[in-house]
């Protein structure tokens, strides 16, 4: 058997790295997108605490306009 260098080990004839112990869980590009997606979502439906809309006064015709009859 070939000797096999530190950090490494023989798998069915491969020479793989060993796994690192991962410190923090990493989110995948799919967990981003959904989280992107949902904030998207949540804008479109309820809004970002954006002021209220403020209705128009009663519209008046101006002066100049003049009524068809």
């Amino acid at each position: 058997m070939s000797n096999v260098p530190d950090g490494f080990h023989r798998v069915r004839g491969h020479i793989r790295r060993n796994p690192k112990p991962r410190s923090a869980k990493r989110m995948s590009g799919w967990m981003i997108a959904g989280l992107l997606a949902g904030v998207w979502l949540w804008g479109q439906l309820f809004g970002f605490g954006e002021a209220t809309t403020t209705t128009p006064a009663d519209p008046k015709p101006a002066v100049s306009a003049q009524a068809d009859r």
